[in-house]
């Protein structure tokens, strides 16, 4: 398959590994900001196939772990509602709450359903005039577009029993936050593909001038992701603190105009709590004044709810690349996908379920 397979080429990906051994002279540590990025790099054995003086950190990148905990208690307050549709997409289900998550609502016998698009939650609203209808809308910027049409639709439509539990977070701010952490030790970033297919590059310009480093937007693919560790490392190791676009069959400087201009037509910039990590201003995004009635929050009156994250659950730390997944006391321990004490053990991008499920040693001979 085009745009697949050749980006899943042993020879090639061995090429780009001696080329990285070749280059490197000293110690960097780069981190890949996605969740997506990270599940490839610990399923097919990219970390531990690098030379020693590369080492990967896991970024804040899964827009599901770092949905913070009251906006998890929020919607399973509005889930257990009896008059309330509630819907999500898939990954949120499992995510843990205080003492339950989604699906044990459902099995409670609230009404919670997995979709793909919040287009699709518009429809039940109108199949269902007599119930409402909530979209638990999550993610970074790639899912901020639909989520916005979902809303402009409803209001251009006149539908009231429409509404959505807003989390939308946004990449650069993180990175800022990562960056004038005390703790960093991030040196270069593999930006997400699929963000900046949306909001394109240019964003990131800032961050790499500022702090000095260099940002490398790429795919998920082992090839892909390899060049562009390389990139990376061939910017790092000329001292160049630059953009460098190693995703173009996809991504832009500019970005989807269309896409941004629906964002920036319902969504406005806001503070917002970010799992593990805590408050980041300017970091998320909220519905415009014009917009509020579709908030759920206000709706159903929830703004009230706070909630405490676990003491033993240290993914605030390996969301900002502090602490690799295994080296968390609780890791397959008190914490598993069955019993997960936190988002990044349960979320299809999470980087203690990648470890869990993937991570062992690999032959690189």
């Amino acid at each position: 398959m085009k745009f697949i397979d050749e980006y899943r080429d042993p020879q090639l990906a061995r090429k780009f590994l001696d080329e990285i051994r070749r280059t490197t002279t000293r110690h960097w540590t780069i981190m890949e900001i996605c969740g997506g990025q990270t599940h490839s790099i610990i399923r097919n054995g990219i970390d531990q196939l690098l030379p020693e003086s590369i080492e990967l950190v896991h970024g804040p990148g899964c827009p599901v772990c770092v949905t913070p905990l009251e906006s998890i208690e929020r919607a399973l307050a509005i889930a257990s509602r009896k008059e309330v549709i509630f819907t999500s997409f898939g990954d949120m289900l499992r995510v843990p709450g205080n003492s339950k998550d989604l699906f044990m609502v459902r099995s409670e016998g609230g009404d919670v359903r997995i979709l793909f698009s919040p287009l699709d939650a518009l429809q039940i609203a109108r199949d269902n005039p007599t119930k409402e209808v909530v979209f638990f809308a999550v993610g970074f910027e790639t899912t901020a577009p639909a989520n916005a049409m979902a809303v402009w639709q409803a209001a251009r439509e006149g539908i009231k029993n429409f509404s959505v539990l807003v989390s939308q977070v946004m990449v650069p701010p993180a990175m800022r936050a990562i960056l004038l952490s005390p703790g960093n030790r991030v040196q270069g970033f593999l930006a997400a593909g699929h963000v900046c297919a949306v909001m394109g590059y240019e964003e990131y310009e800032p961050v790499a001038h500022e702090f000095n480093v260099p940002v490398v937007p790429t795919g998920f693919e082992p090839v892909d992701l390899l060049a562009g560790i390389l990139r990376t490392v061939e910017l790092l190791e000329e001292g160049r603190a630059e953009v460098v676009n190693c995703y173009g069959r996809v991504v832009s400087r500019e970005g989807n105009l269309a896409a941004k201009q629906t964002i920036s037509k319902v969504f406005e910039v806001t503070d917002r709590q970010w799992r593990g990590i805590g408050l980041i201003p300017l970091s998320g995004l909220g519905l415009r004044a014009e917009y509020a009635h579709f908030d759920a929050e206000k709706k159903f009156d929830l703004t009230h709810i706070r909630a405490a994250e676990s003491l033993l659950c240290m993914s605030g730390s390996v969301l900002q690349g502090i602490l690799k997944p295994d080296a968390c006391p609780a890791f397959s321990r008190e914490c598993t996908p069955e019993h997960p004490l936190g988002a990044t053990m349960v979320s299809s991008e999470g980087a203690c379920a990648a470890y869990y499920n993937y991570h062992r040693n690999f032959d690189v001979s």
